[in-house]
């Protein structure tokens, strides 16, 4: 007997060294930087860039977002369009789609999704689920007009996703999925995220073994490093801790959240995309038995989606779709 404890005590041992050891020098290391993500957003232009407005979140802190309000009020049926930017960004990058969307007759809202931009510290967010908690307070405080459609781009996309099939879904009438980050397991998924993503896998799979025991002491180291220039990681958010990557997306059980939507929603993404495989959307969608309409948009890349005019305006031809369908508000 004390033969068998002695080997459970020098087994906890080692495995207890090997945990400590993957959470001390097991996260991400810096990927070079991406071109193909940095390069547009350097040639964006800000003129008529809104200030940041702020909405109180039920833990008292001042969250950020841009207002771009409807250019002409000639459909009020339109409604307005809440905003969500991808991985590492802030409102800012969403600015030639927010404006598109005013210009086009629809009340516009690009948010700092909290631990991005102006919305409290950069990387990080207290617990998984705080950021549905976050959108459902811009809602109850901003009341933006309905119908509400909720327009999620990359890893905002995901996270759209993630709204819709939950229990808040109804905070939006419809949403739309701009080239969604689904899974890692999914189809869509390219390794490392076509080069955009280093995660630190130890790290990462020791926390998360960790989190299902109720600890969640190591929740707030970082997990994931994006592949931005070194000129905009003091502008951007160049790390997501584990809090920040899990909630930032779809749940775990992707193909749940996809049969669990009930409002209309549509996909829209480039056929060139360097970060998720498109041409699999299709597929995702298919294999959890849900009819989302997918739309692939030829010679446009990841970025591209969201500042090209030619994507700009597929996008407003399938919020206006999505219109057509009717609210389920």
């Amino acid at each position: 007997m004390k033969i068998a404890a002695g080997v459970i005590l020098v087994i906890g041992l080692v495995l207890t060294s090997a945990l400590v050891m993957a959470l001390i020098f097991g996260g991400p290391s810096q990927p070079p930087a991406m071109a193909g993500i940095n390069e547009p957003f350097k040639n964006l232009e800000y003129s008529g860039l809104p200030a940041l407005d702020r909405y109180q979140a039920r833990d008292g802190s001042q969250l950020a977002y841009r207002h771009y309000p409807a250019e002409t009020r000639d459909d009020a049926s339109n409604g307005s369009v809440v905003l969500l930017h991808g991985s590492s960004a802030d409102s800012r990058s969403l600015h030639p789609l927010a404006t598109a969307y005013a210009e086009a007759g629809f009340s516009a809202y690009a948010l700092d999704v909290r631990g991005h931009g102006d919305s409290g510290p950069r990387g990080d967010i207290a617990y998984i689920g705080q950021l549905e908690d976050d959108l459902e307070d811009f809602v109850d405080a901003v009341n933006p007009d309905t119908p509400r459609t909720l327009t999620g781009f990359s890893a905002g996309g995901g996270f759209a996703l993630r709204v819709a099939g939950s229990e808040r879904s109804d905070l939006f009438a419809h949403y739309l999925l701009l080239s969604p980050f689904i899974s890692q397991e999914a189809p869509t998924h390219r390794p490392d995220t076509g080069g955009w993503t280093q995660v630190g896998i130890p790290r990462y799979i020791s926390i998360a073994l960790l989190d299902q025991l109720g600890i969640s002491t190591f929740n707030h180291l970082p997990v994931v490093r994006f592949a931005l220039a070194e000129d905009a990681r003091g502008l951007l958010t160049p790390a997501y801790s584990f809090n920040l990557a899990q909630n930032y997306r779809p749940r775990a059980d992707y193909r749940a959240t996809i049969q669990a939507v009930d409002h209309p929603t549509r996909l829209i993404a480039g056929r060139d995309d360097q970060v998720l495989d498109s041409t699999h959307f299709d597929t995702v969608f298919q294999h959890a038995s849900r009819d989302v309409p997918v739309t692939l948009l030829p010679d446009i890349g990841h970025v591209g989606l969201v500042v090209e005019p030619d994507a700009l305006q597929a996008i407003i031809t399938e919020t206006r779709h999505l219109l057509d369908t009717g609210s389920a508000q």
